[in-house]
């Protein structure tokens, strides 16, 4: 209907319209290419990769499946033997730095033990040292005190006998 309304219908136009839209969908319209594109790789996916997937799938089924059923019971069996085995360890390896740890006390106390006496025995020293310091301190004082008292009488009776010469 809409060629006979065109005025173009019956003119000579109507053969570069047609050239035109076929050029234009060679060019430009690309949907059969890629749609033969499409099931061309559908095609080769679902032969060639189909069969080796399925078998992979397959494969790591059966994988999961004996991972499952045989390796993790015995694994898990192998962890819990080790496991009671390696506490038992644990608590022995406990018990005797336990026990070390009680020794190194024990001796840590023994001398400090030992240097607290000594600390002790030095201080009485170091009292008694200086009460004796004391002591020679009081009778160095005395004699000092009694020298100079001597001194003072025997220059008191130089000046006395200085004096009767002095009178001549």
């Amino acid at each position: 209907d809409r060629r006979r309304d065109s005025p173009a219908a019956g003119s000579p136009i109507q053969p570069i319209i047609k050239d035109v839209g076929e050029v234009y969908s060679r060019l430009l319209d690309h949907r059969p290419v890629i749609q033969g594109e499409i099931r061309y790789f559908v095609k080769e996916f679902e032969e060639k990769r189909g069969l080796r997937e399925l078998r992979v799938l397959e494969n790591l089924k059966n994988t999961i499946f004996e991972t499952n059923e045989r390796v993790l019971p015995k694994c898990e069996r192998a962890m819990q033997d080790n496991l009671s085995e390696t506490f038992k360890r644990l608590q022995a390896a406990n018990a005797m730095i336990r026990r070390l740890q009680e020794r190194e006390y024990e001796v840590r106390k023994l001398q400090a033990d030992k240097v607290m006496a000594r600390e002790e025995k030095c201080i009485a020293h170091w009292e008694e040292f200086m009460k004796e310091q004391q002591n020679k301190r009081a009778e160095v004082d005395e004699e000092h005190r009694k020298a100079m008292e001597r001194l003072k009488e025997q220059y008191s009776e130089m000046e006395k006998e200085l004096a009767k010469y002095l009178s001549f």
